[in-house]
């Protein structure tokens, strides 16, 4: 099922939710997860493997990492496609001095922001959204 590629309809039914926990971003050398990890997302570069988890299996396993975020999940289904979905959140956010990653997924958007401006950033997202 195609996702939605209209600008207004995606930030009217954007819908941002923060999922429990923190996350952070941390690497490990070579191209496979390590035994025990389950990660959000992963992101190959040539000095190693990126990983996006939970904090608390980075802590179990003592990898170190400089970024704690929590995960806003955008709800409406995005076509990856679709144009100014990104800009319109990440410059929003940028212009509340909020760091964003963005990671787009089949069906959603998902932002990683600092742990500490969650809330900051879901008021700032409630604020795009266009009746």
């Amino acid at each position: 099922m195609a996702g939605e590629r209209d600008l207004d309809r995606l930030l009217s039914g954007m819908a941002p939710r923060r999922a429990p926990g923190t996350y952070v971003f941390t690497t490990v050398p070579g191209s496979e997860v390590p035994d025990g990890l389950t990660p959000v997302a992963t992101v190959r570069e040539d000095e190693g493997l990126t990983l996006v988890l939970p904090r608390e299996e980075a802590d179990r396993v003592g990898l170190c990492y400089d970024y704690v975020a929590a995960r806003i999940t955008l709800l409406v289904h995005s076509d990856l496609a679709a144009v100014g979905l990104t800009a319109a959140v990440s410059t929003a956010l940028a212009d509340a001095g909020i760091s964003c990653n963005v990671l787009a997924g089949y069906h959603h958007d998902h932002l990683f922001v600092p742990a500490d401006e969650a809330d900051r950033a879901l008021t700032v997202l409630g604020g795009l959204t266009r009746p």
